[in-house]
């Protein structure tokens, strides 16, 4: 019903900077709301940020409080991931994900719908 490609991932030197796509196809107009999750080696998918594909609040994780920013092109169907002042331990690979229905929820894997592939973001110290 969504398909969702991540893009713009790779490695950075410590302090640098990254910005990472999510372009959205298919049935996009069932979207309520995006968001970007990270899985780092032996640790569990955690949510990094999450946007209404409307108008509305945006929601950040404290660990990227202040470095991230989620915004969105609405003509080209893609939601974005600006990453500043990244450390070693923003090394994961990121997820977008769509979510078709509202939920309090938003920062669990379980209420998304919809996920990429994946991109691998490496930070060196």
């Amino acid at each position: 019903q969504v398909q969702l490609v991540e893009s713009g991932g790779g490695l950075v030197q410590a302090g640098g900077s990254l910005r990472l796509s999510c372009a959205a196809s298919g049935r996009t107009f069932s979207i309520y709301a995006m968001g970007w999750f990270r899985q780092a080696p032996g640790k569990e998918r955690e949510f990094v940020a999450v946007m209404s594909w409307g108008d509305g609040p945006t929601y950040y994780a404290d660990s990227v409080k202040g470095r991230f920013t989620i915004s969105r092109d609405y003509a080209k169907n893609t939601v974005y991931l600006q990453m500043n002042s990244l450390k070693p331990e923003d090394t994961a690979v990121y997820y977008c994900a769509a979510k078709t229905g509202y939920s309090s929820d938003y920062t669990r894997t379980r209420t998304y719908d919809y996920w990429g592939q994946g991109t691998q973001v490496t930070v060196s110290s």
